[in-house]
């Protein structure tokens, strides 16, 4: 409960003071640094010292990743403090999950997309900085179209469990959250551990150009908690945790509420859905805890698919996609198109097609330089090798992956580098600390990038350093955007 106390005293007091936080660690029996660990990780939360003032009662926080730093963020950081004055505090913050409508700012909790400094007056003036609720399918309209109709089946007896996980896996489903590994394999691998068994779902999508997730979520919500209904159910888990951004608040919203009436229904009888909406750091840790037991953890948009695959057959989901591949992937498309969003192709279609029959071309006055296939991690290619498949195993070989198919599209106008040094300092604000490859790794990747003239040989050992020596994903993933750079732009280091 330490991210809900945060939570509630940030909430009350405006900032979390010292002597909170040192309350908090007595009243917890929890060591302070566990608890200011906690606190100044994320960026919603404000530590004020002893010898500091509390911040100002509004906080505007503009988003600072790639695609909006291409779309005028630095212009409006620039701008934003003179003309709002002292009472409001402009701050940096991460990636919004809103990418398709950049730049994009928040205004207490209320999201400011293709922000102006005008705009954001506005809003600032207006009586509501309160999350903007989007018109959704809710319980009872997602009830009428057959909504949980699946799950009672399976609680009934109606559908047995090896046969919804063969479903699965003769589906091909894979997760989507980035790492691909095989739904139902999942499943069947969870199920087979000794319980108690217990199910986390991962609708953080923190990553630059990640989207999807938010766009199923607002629209569509029940459709993923039938799906985590049923896993928790496959696998026999006794609570679920749903993990969510804080930059989600309106999303956290509906889903408090919706998920109270599928306990009024009594649908979360055999699986208890726990709502933890407010995450909490999380690292590799050998202790007693969640992640010492059996625990099923999947991505919202695999969920999302669980009832059409059910209902449908496998035979829908792995329908010839494109080049040879199978299946079909929900695209987060964003950068220097005129048409971005979330776009779902086949798997398997090319950067090239993507962009032709799904994106409406490049923007205006815009030519096709690069683009990332898989978000922050999953490095940078050249518009000359857009003609690749774009699917899970077709892109290693090139240095990048698909990841969770957040695609960003660069152009003629767009430093390379610039782009390139914005997402290593996203990886150097998201390392945990807890390994030294990875923590100091990109702090000094982001100092040598940041030099006018990169030192390639340097670069390059750094990376392999923490290629081989992070103990996690980030770490290891990080230098793909800054080793891209290097392989496929040799011109922007003369």
């Amino acid at each position: 409960m330490l991210i809900e106390h945060l939570h509630k005293i940030q909430d009350h007091f405006g900032c979390l003071a010292a002597r909170h936080l040192a309350a908090l660690a007595a009243e917890m029996r929890l060591a302070m640094a566990e608890v200011y660990e906690v606190a100044t990780f994320y960026a919603h939360f404000d530590v004020v010292m002893e010898s500091e003032s509390p911040p100002p009662p509004l906080t505007v926080r503009v988003c600072d990743s790639l695609t909006c730093e291409c779309f005028g963020a630095p212009a409006l950081l620039g701008a934003l403090p003179d003309a709002l004055g002292d009472n409001v505090r402009v701050v940096r913050a991460p990636c919004m999950g809103r990418c398709e409508e950049a730049p994009v700012v928040e205004v207490g909790h209320r999201h400011v997309t293709q922000a102006t400094v005008e705009s954001i007056l506005a809003c600032i003036k207006g009586p509501d900085h309160s999350p903007v609720i989007p018109p959704y399918v809710d319980f009872d309209a997602y009830v009428a179209g057959g909504g949980y109709e699946t799950l009672k089946e399976c609680l009934s007896g109606a559908r047995q469990v090896d046969d919804v996980i063969a479903a699965l896996e003769d589906s091909g489903l894979k997760g989507k959250g980035g790492a691909g590994f095989p739904t139902g394999r999942k499943w069947r691998f969870v199920r087979a551990e000794t319980g108690p068994r217990l199910m986390a779902v991962n609708a953080d999508e923190g990553e630059p150009g990640t989207i999807k997730d938010r766009v199923y979520m607002e629209q569509d919500p029940h459709r993923f908690l039938e799906g985590t209904l049923i896993a928790g159910w496959a696998v026999e888990a006794a609570e679920c945790y749903i993990y969510l951004r804080d930059e989600y608040p309106g999303i956290r919203e509906v889903l408090l509420e919706e998920i109270a009436k599928l306990d009024a229904a009594g649908l979360t009888a055999q699986t208890a859905l726990i709502p933890a909406p407010r995450r909490r750091r999380l690292h590799l840790r050998r202790r007693v805890g969640l992640w010492s037991r059996p625990t099923l953890i999947n991505n919202v948009e695999t969920l999302h698919w669980v009832r059409d695959i059910l209902e449908r057959g496998p035979d829908w989901f792995s329908g010839e996609g494109r080049n040879g591949r199978s299946g079909f992937h929900s695209f987060s498309v964003s950068g220097r198109v005129k048409e971005p969003g979330v776009k779902l192709a086949p798997a398997g279609i090319t950067m090239n097609e993507l962009l032709a029959e799904f994106c409406g071309g490049m923007a205006d006055g815009h030519t096709f330089r690069a683009y990332l296939p898989g978000g922050a991690s999953g490095g940078i290619l050249p518009a000359s090798m857009a003609d690749l498949p774009l699917d899970f195993g077709t892109l290693e070989s090139h240095g990048c992956f698909i990841g969770s198919a957040a695609v960003v599209v660069l152009s003629d106008q767009d430093d390379l580098k610039g782009a390139a040094l914005n997402l290593m300092r996203f990886f150097e604000d998201e390392s945990c600390g807890q390994c030294t490859p990875c923590r100091v790794g990109c702090e000094k990747a982001a100092v040598l990038m940041s030099k006018d003239r990169w030192d390639a040989p340097l670069l390059r050992e750094l990376s392999t350093a923490m290629a081989d020596a992070s103990i996690c994903g980030l770490g290891q993933a990080a230098p793909n955007p800054l080793l891209s750079i290097l392989r496929y732009f040799p011109e922007e280091l003369a």
